[in-house]
Order: C-alpha cells, then structure tokens, then sequence
C-alpha cells in the first residue's frame, strides 16, 4: 500500500506563532494506492465546480473569510491524473465530515463509493445550503456508504467502524465536536496507524501534552464546532492516541503539518 499526502485547496495565508514561515491554510488529504480496493481518497477538497463556478459552489462570506485560492491543479481529479492514475480507479472516497472544503471534490468522481457517518449526512441534507454544507456537493447522487454510531473499541475509542469494502486498514473514529457527525479516518501503513483527524484540531500544538493552539485558527474552529465539550473531548483522545499508542496524527488544515509530509 503506498500513501501520498496532498494539498487539495490553498486558502489565506496564516501567520505561526513559533517563528516558523508564515503559510497559507491547506486541504491535507490522502491517496492511498492499495492492492485490492484501487484507489481511496480520504478526503475530497475543493473540486472543478468549485473552481469553475463559486459564486454558485461556494457561499459569498465563507469564500470572503477563507480566500481559496481556486486552482483547478489543485484538484483532487487533476492529481491523481498527474501521478499517472485514472481517476476512474478511485472506487472509494472516505470523508472526515460534508464541510464545503472537505466535499467539493465529490462530483469529480461520481462513480467512487463515499464512506460518511450517518448523522453527518442526515444533518448536511437537512441543514443545507448554508456556509458549511454546499448541496451542489451531492447533486449528483453519490454512492454513499453511510455508518451508525455503534462500533467497537479501538485504542481506547469507542464507536469505530472498518470500512465496507477496505478491510480492517481503514477505520472510521467517531470524533464529535466540529460536526455532530465528525469522524477522523485511520489507515494501517504496514504495521503503524495513520490518522486523518479532519478538523478535529487545526493546529499542531493542540496535541501536545500541554496544548498550544495558534490564536487566528484556535477563533476558526471555536466559531465552527457545534459542541465544545465533544470537540474538547475529541482532542483529548487524540493526545492519548499520539502520546500513549503512537499513533500517528495530522489534520486537515495546518500547512506546516502537511509540509512535514511532503518534504
């Protein structure tokens, strides 16, 4: 199984607070090239409608507040392309939650399984269109792959699901907070486990044992969670599945997590 880290929507640039250069915000997704089940993205971005078309993709504030900077190379369809796929032969796409910058690359692959938990589809369709759920996303009718909040217990947490159609590699981890239905992907990688914690966090120092939040993005996910104590709670999951199993963990919007990756 390879893996390869991808930007897949440069938004405003962001100042660090420890000195390091300052970057513009990102959308970290994976492809990950398995033996079996083709391609998966974990992960959709902004898409070719987004791009083409975001006075009607994308709602007026946010796109004012995040500046995306709209580039179809950065595309989730154009690269797989360039690292010499089909994007035919990406059969399954796995999602974090429906947030606009999370779901636009969806009708790019209209074929492709879409793997979300059940109460976050439920409360996109019933609360859309709004600033965070774009229902042009799912115009088309995705193949949606849904899951409830039963599961089993996996390094301490509760309510985690395999993926239908991927085996015991890739597992959804109920993380509550940002969304009702927020989830962070995790994925074996020959022995040691990957997390994709969406926007469980947005910044690095959030898992350090003593937490360090950036100040500008620490005011963006506050103003987005619609549970503080779950999202608090998710937080302190994660701390424990970096410090205590050796997880590792990343999100989907620090730039300088995602540098780390693509050196």
């Amino acid at each position: 199984m390879r893996i390869h880290h991808l930007n897949l929507g440069s938004m405003r640039e962001i100042e660090s607070p420890v000195g390091q250069p300052a970057a513009p915000a990102v959308c970290h997704a994976l492809l990950v090239e398995t033996p079996a089940s083709g391609l998966v993205l974990v992960e959709a971005g902004l898409g070719l409608d987004d791009v083409a078309k975001p006075e009607e993709m994308l709602e007026r504030e946010w796109a004012e507040l995040v500046e995306p900077l709209l580039s179809p190379d950065e595309t989730a369809v154009r690269q797989v392309a360039a690292l010499g796929h089909d994007p035919l032969d990406v059969r399954h796409i796995v999602l974090t939650h429906l947030d606009v910058d999370h779901s636009g690359g969806l009708p790019d692959f209209p074929h492709a399984q879409v793997h979300v938990r059940e109460v976050e589809l439920e409360d996109a369709i019933a609360q859309a269109p709004n600033r965070r759920y774009r229902p042009g996303h799912w115009a088309h009718s995705p193949k949606w792959v849904t899951y409830p909040d039963t599961g089993t217990r996996w390094l301490g947490v509760d309510g985690v699901r395999p993926l239908a159609g991927l085996g015991e590699d890739f597992l959804l981890v109920p993380l509550d907070g940002h969304t009702r239905g927020h989830a962070g992907v995790a994925v074996n990688d020959g022995g040691r486990w990957l997390l994709h914690a969406g926007d469980a966090y947005f910044y690095h120092g959030e898992l350090d044992r003593e937490p360090q939040p950036h100040p500008l993005m620490d005011l963006v996910q506050v103003s987005a969670q619609v549970d503080a104590e779950r999202r608090l709670s998710s937080q302190e999951r994660l701390r424990s599945l970096v410090h205590d199993h050796g997880v590792t963990v990343f999100s989907a919007h620090d730039p300088w997590e995602l540098s780390h990756y693509m050196r």
